[in-house]
């Protein structure tokens, strides 16, 4: 059986000591012996070995011994014996003892005394204790400060005790005298914590007397204050006006930890502006003071509380609250930006955007090894504060697109998809956003970006120069054409190409080859290189980003330039008088196509082109060649129409989450109306008349009213024994992440007194549980409320079973009641939430998440079907549904999705072919 004690050390009980030699050892003289079968006692003791054996020899032997260790090691083994029979009578060896605690008490060392007396706090016998009472109280007056404070304690312990007013009736009076007369901070402190507990009107008395001196007491003092002071107006609200006013006179003490207290204690206590905005200010200064990581972790969580319910006195504070993000923490640097991107207001947007730009800035220093994640999380805040204010966009896209060619694939993606939504909702930018993004294309490494910012210049050079620039510029980003090309030579050894699969190719520049047949071939590409099996160089800078890319087989940045170049073709035709001109650069288009089909098909790279990319590719070739009006208004006002809806769903979607966020409620119609002017004034402070009226606002809304909640608990009751058991027991399951609490109510049906009752709880699958329930004595018809915390390893159906065990005074067997199981379904985990596209593809690509499930069901439609999982698992659809697609005549179905990514089958139907 488990027994709770203040020592908790493991103990192997593989080969446990031999009660025989444990007793051989305490009866030498040899001290380290003597300790070190103390230690061995113990630990059998606490793991459920009796040893009644050994408790006279260690009378006899111990228990005179001046060693302190010993006399530490006789404490822990009272304190964990049984000092009682079954009935709950004292032992009568028990009072051996006594003698000696009393010794103990008048002892002429200091630690003797004091540990002996802590020892007593632990004491639950009368029996023991009633005899020791007079040497305790001596002991409040020694001259030593240690002895003192733990007298005090001592004192407490025992008025507490179920007889303990009997026995020492006059404790308050007493530990009020010490109060007044103590020097010593901690015994003022335990001395203030006795009234607390046991006379609470003294320590409010104390308090008031003292009411001015507050400040200057030491803080563990004050800590104690604070927790009486919310003891206090919690039962009386009426009187928290004058406790206030001590709260804000302490939040200017030294100490940190008492500031944080008061700030907290504030924010439970008061509704008031001037005491929110105080203990904002405190957190604030916390914030920035303190250089542990966990403190202020913990001091952003608190900030986040208040910005839900007194968000206007935050938006006052947000340039301190973003002087946070000086910690080079990654955790501490998210929250406050999460934080500040809930407060911003048309009044502070500029600043905290300029704040914004200079961080971003201060990442290109390259110091931190976490600058480009850093960077990308600044990305994202200027994103979001350029969407909810799109006049500061112009301040902030021509910075952030220097990043285009960043080295962290992430901070660009987030930077093209930012100038991809603000070229669309800022009109007047579009000119200079065009332009910035062609002079600085050839400097985008990454591919993903590189499809995204061609999608932009294909739907968004409208003018002459802007579609000759682009075409220009991809022309240039490709470099010379043929990619690859072969001789009549080459052509003519084909076979015995495939025989040896050795050549040599010359990229970029033509010289005879010597092939493995003697024959000669010339050939030409990005740069020289000699395969056996054919493989590429990456491209250099001079080449081009575009023809690196292409080099290394990524085919469907190919796809998405012939798509961009189509565009541009198409406009051009529109705005270009001179069909002349048309033709060429559509001539020579059709070549930059035909040249990456023949790179795809040749034996220089590994892997040939995907069949997506060629059809896409080919479809582009055949719309050059014959082009209609259908075709032309699909190409040039379908994609970004659909964009455009995609931003406005973004948009109503984000404001509908925000509306569910909100506090909806409702005052009952015949609930009391407080008029606050009609109020007497007399004695009340500012912040009391504040603090009404805030009170009196809640009351108004309804914020105290929680019938909502009242019934959800209701619904989550579960019923473990039947209405006929002798004890009755349901529970209350509540599932928070990777924890599961269960509240059990345990019901005493019969007219005895049901003693040991216990708890039993078994569990089933990945679920762990954390403590064993203790045992309880329930009177008759009597209720009890017992607590069960359960871990969660991994997200699987699992299984509580158990029992209620319990003696009854009449019955010497123990009974047994049966419980029902409680299942914990996966559904208990499982919430919808919201995750970003670039985040989403980050950890689907980090992740093993696929697993192939064969689906059996009579829903025909895919929508109806995607609903329907969405509904079942508790899931929540990440894209907007505006669609399934568009269809494109003589071309295969294309994925909206696709078309406003400017991915063109990148999503998850490019696996499928639907797209």
């Amino acid at each position: 059986m488990e027994k709770s004690c203040s020592l908790l050390v493991h103990f192997d009980k593989g080969t446990p000591a031999i009660a025989n030699e444990i007793k051989e050892a305490l009866e030498g003289n040899d001290m380290p012996a003597k300790i070190d079968a103390m230690m061995k006692a113990i630990m059998l003791l606490l793991n459920g070995e009796t040893l009644p054996q050994l408790f006279i020899t260690i009378i006899r032997y111990v228990l005179p011994s001046e060693d302190h260790t010993i006399q530490k090691l006789l404490l822990l083994y009272l304190e964990i014996i049984e000092k009682t029979d079954a009935k709950g009578r004292v032992l009568p060896e028990m009072i051996l003892i006594c003698q000696n605690l009393r010794n103990n008490l008048q002892h002429p060392n200091e630690y003797i005394r004091g540990v002996t007396l802590r020892f007593l706090c632990r004491l639950k016998e009368t029996e023991i204790i009633e005899p020791l009472i007079p040497s305790v109280l001596q002991n409040l007056e020694h001259r030593h400060p240690f002895i003192r404070r733990n007298a005090i304690l001592a004192v407490m312990s025992i008025y507490k005790l179920p007889q303990g007013e009997q026995i020492l009736g006059d404790a308050p009076d007493m530990i009020e005298k010490v109060l007044l007369t103590e020097q010593d901070q901690s015994a003022k402190r335990n001395a203030f914590l006795m009234l607390f507990n046991c006379a609470q009107d003294r320590a409010i008395n104390y308090l008031l007397t003292h009411i001015e001196r507050v400040s200057e007491w030491g803080d563990m003092l004050q800590m104690v204050v604070l927790e009486l002071i919310r003891k206090v107006c919690r039962t009386n609200r009426g009187e928290k006006g004058k406790y206030i006013k001590i709260i804000i006179s302490l939040l200017n003490v030294p100490s940190t930890a008492v500031i944080y207290e008061c700030a907290g204690t504030l924010v439970s206590l008061s509704s008031a502006p001037t005491a929110i905005r105080a203990a904002a200010n405190t957190y604030c200064q916390l914030l920035l003071s303190q250089s542990d990581n966990n403190v202020k972790l913990i001091v952003l969580d608190r900030l986040n509380e208040l910005k839900s319910s007194h968000r206007d006195i935050l938006v006052d504070l947000i340039m301190d609250v973003l002087r946070a993000l000086s910690s080079p923490n990654l955790d501490i640097r998210r929250k406050t930006l999460d934080i500040v991107l809930d407060l911003i207001t048309p009044r502070n947007i500029n600043e905290v955007v300029l704040t914004l730009k200079k961080e971003v800035v201060k990442t290109q220093s390259g110091e931190l090894e976490k600058n480009g994640e850093y960077r990308q999380m600044l990305i994202q805040a200027i994103h979001s504060c350029a969407i909810k204010f799109p006049e500061v966009a112009s301040t902030v896209v021509h910075l952030l697109m220097d990043f285009l060619g960043d080295s962290n694939v992430g901070s660009a993606v987030d930077v093209i998809v930012f100038v991809r939504e603000i070229i669309e909702t800022n009109p007047k930018l579009r000119v200079s956003i065009i332009t910035r993004l062609l002079d600085t294309f050839y400097q985008i490494r990454a591919a993903r970006v590189c499809t995204c910012a061609l999608w932009i210049i294909g739907e968004y050079c409208l003018s002459l120069s802007e579609v000759g620039s682009g075409i220009a510029t991809i022309k240039q980003c490709l470099g010379e054409l043929p990619f690859y090309s072969v001789s009549e030579e080459e052509e003519a050894t084909e076979s015995s190409k495939k025989d040896n699969q050795v050549n040599s190719i010359t990229l970029s520049s033509k010289r005879p080859a010597i092939l493995a047949d003697g024959t000669y071939a010339t050939q030409s590409a990005a740069s020289e290189t000699t395969f056996s099996p054919p493989t590429l160089v990456q491209g250099s800078l001079t080449s081009g980003n575009l023809r690196t890319l292409l080099l290394t087989g990524d085919f469907f940045l190919g796809a998405v330039v012939a798509c961009t170049l189509t565009k541009l073709l198409l406009r051009l035709e529109e705005v270009q008088q001179s069909k002349v001109e048309v033709n060429k650069e559509s001539t020579r288009a059709l070549l930059i196509m035909v040249s990456m089909l023949q790179l795809g098909q040749s034996s220089v790279l590994p892997h040939p082109i995907d069949n997506d990319s060629y059809d896409r590719i080919v479809l582009c070739i055949r719309l050059l060649c014959n082009t209609g009006d259908e075709i032309r208004k699909i190409w040039l006002q379908s994609c970004r129409q659909s964009f455009v809806q995609m931003l406005s769903e973004k948009q109503l979607q984000e404001t509908q989450e925000i509306k569910a966020k909100a506090q909806i409620s409702h005052a009952q119609p015949d609930d009391l109306i407080d008029f606050y002017h009609l109020k007497s004034r007399k004695g009340m402070s500012q912040l009391e008349l504040e603090d009404a009226v805030q009170d009196d606002l809640k009351r108004a809304t309804g914020e105290f009213v929680k019938d909502g909640d009242d019934a959800n608990k209701l619904s989550r009751i579960l019923q473990l024994t039947g209405f006929s058991d002798p004890v009755y027991a349901e529970a209350y399951v509540t599932v928070h992440h990777y924890d599961i609490v269960l509240d059990v109510t345990v019901i005493n049906r019969t007219k005895e007194t049901l003693q040991n009752l216990c708890l039993e709880l078994a569990t089933m699958g990945d679920l762990k549980l954390v403590e064993r329930p203790q045992n309880y004595t329930l009177a008759p018809e009597s209720s009890k409320q017992i607590k069960a915390n359960i871990k969660v390893s991994s997200t699987e159906t699992g299984v509580i079973f158990g029992n209620i065990v319990y003696e009854t005074s009449n019955v010497h067997e123990r009974t047994v009641v049966v419980l029902n199981d409680i299942h914990i379904d996966i559904m208990d985990y499982i919430s919808p939430a919201v995750c970003g596209d670039v985040a989403f593809r980050t950890m689907w690509a980090e992740f093993e998440w696929e697993n192939k499930v064969a689906v059996n069901t009579v829903i025909q439609d895919e929508k109806d079907f995607l609903d329907h999982i969405i509904k079942s698992t508790n899931m929540k659809c990440l894209t907007v549904s505006t669609g399934w697609g568009v269809w494109i005549p003589g071309s295969q179905l294309v994925c909206k999705e696709c078309i406003w990514r400017g991915c063109f089958g990148e999503c998850e139907h490019r696996e499928t072919g639907r797209w």
